[in-house]
């Protein structure tokens, strides 16, 4: 009896920590806005360099993705991103505001 229970918890315990894969991956880096990891599935999906047995397993995973996405909206909508690329693309943009203020220097012909 005690065996049964046991196998049925691990089973059901491996079943969960490899659900939603796509979602995690996604929510480790910066932020993606909403459903990043159903986003990344689909176009794994749509992509004609991913192989068969790939778009197979990703196929099997979207569901689960789509629920923890749909669990980790409040996460994605009021998280403040402090990634490096982030960073990156905030301080282009500053460039980029400062370089539309700035007319570039004329240049005289000798």
């Amino acid at each position: 009896m005690m065996k049964n229970v046991l196998i049925k918890l691990t089973t059901c315990s491996v079943v969960v920590l490899l659900c939603g894969c796509s979602s995690v991956m996604s929510h480790t880096g910066g932020k993606e806005g909403t459903y990043p990891g159903t986003r990344a599935s689909a176009n794994m999906i749509s992509d004609d360099e991913t192989n068969w047995g790939t778009k197979s397993l990703v196929i099997l995973d979207l569901p689960f993705t789509a629920v923890m996405d749909t669990l980790l909206v409040p996460w994605d909508l009021f998280r403040t991103d402090s990634s490096v690329r982030s960073r990156v693309e905030k301080s282009e943009q500053q460039t980029k505001m400062t370089n539309a203020v700035i007319p570039p220097a004329e240049m005289s012909a000798p």
